[in-house]
């Protein structure tokens, strides 16, 4: 029995930690082979001196248990770096079918506080990083279906997050960053459509060394019933594990995904929530050619009255996203 991704070509970023290494795993786990992406700094601010290891280890990881993974390291909100990785999934494996773009950094500040370079640095590795990388892929895509006159195999995963559907207060630069990628994702999908190419996005929830300040450590703690026990006896997995992201991943990227494709997934612990495009909760009409400010204050303050200030369009409860 074939593997579900037996004989593609998948790039991953931000590859060497936290959730890039597990959706790694996971692509090479189901058959592909994988270039695994990670600039390697030592801080998650971005900070310290790039490393080959992190990328290399992952790589070594997937060899090791059977699969097929070659190492990069560059920068990919670099252009030009971004094209070499590209074509090195290109060179090296003779193909490129899936993009899984992970990349990120964190430089967390309120917005009366965050300076031009604390902005200019999450835009630049989140949202310049993914649409590097998707240019490129998307211009061989196109390049392959006009030459063979048909559509071609192609998936990107994006990443996104909670951030940009519930507000973080303290992440203006990454919350932005996030709802950008939104719109990326959903732009590249009516793009690509026509030549068999998907983009979908995904806000994972899980506990890494960027969320370690919000999530804290896993105490794990004895299963009250042996169904809590996972396959080995011990507790059960973190809820907030990177692994539970890894398999929307890996399906996402599959052939069972064909028409999965503009989607916006939340994911953590064991759930999967498909979030709906925004929808109109109130519609205004003015009883002239154009409203007047005391005519919208007539219909527009009684509206709003008694909310919470601080609430927003889409709060986490308002989406249903806390679980059980």
């Amino acid at each position: 029995m074939s593997l579900p991704l037996e004989g593609l070509a998948a790039i991953v970023t931000g590859a060497g930690r936290g959730l890039g290494r597990v959706e790694a795993l996971e692509l090479a786990r189901l058959g592909a082979a994988v270039v695994v992406n990670d600039y390697g700094q030592s801080g998650r601010d971005g900070s310290g001196e790039a490393s080959a290891t992190p990328a290399e280890e992952v790589a070594a990881e997937i060899r090791a248990a059977g699969g097929t993974a070659t190492a990069h390291t560059g920068d990919v909100a670099d252009h030009q770096q971004a094209r070499e990785l590209v074509e090195l999934a290109i060179t090296e494996f003779g193909r490129l079918d899936v993009l899984v773009n992970n990349a990120g950094i964190l430089r967390d500040r309120m917005v009366f506080s965050m300076s031009e370079g604390e902005w200019d640095a999450v835009i630049r590795v989140h949202l310049k990083g993914h649409f590097n990388t998707t240019h490129f892929a998307a211009a061989h895509w196109r390049g392959r279906a006009k030459a063979t006159g048909a559509p071609v195999y192609g998936r990107i995963v994006n990443t996104s997050s909670e951030a940009f559907l519930a507000g973080s207060a303290g992440q203006p630069n990454y919350a932005a960053a996030k709802g950008g990628i939104v719109g990326l994702t959903t732009s590249t999908a009516l793009a690509l459509a026509k030549y068999g190419v998907t983009a979908n996005a995904i806000c994972p929830r899980a506990r890494t060394r960027m969320t370690e300040d919000v999530f804290g450590e896993f105490e794990p703690s004895e299963p009250s019933e042996p169904s809590e026990q996972s396959e080995n006896g011990n507790s059960r997995l973190d809820p907030l594990a990177p692994e539970h992201v890894a398999p929307l991943v890996g399906y996402l990227a599959s052939p069972a995904a064909a028409h999965v494709n503009g989607q916006l997934l939340v994911v953590h612990g064991g759930m999967v929530a498909v979030v709906e495009r925004p929808r109109v909760a109130a519609k205004f009409d003015s009883k002239q050619d154009t409203f007047t400010y005391d005519e919208l204050d007539a219909l527009l303050t009684p509206h709003y009255a008694g909310r919470p200030t601080g609430e927003t369009f889409a709060a986490a409860e308002v989406l249903g996203l806390k679980r059980g």
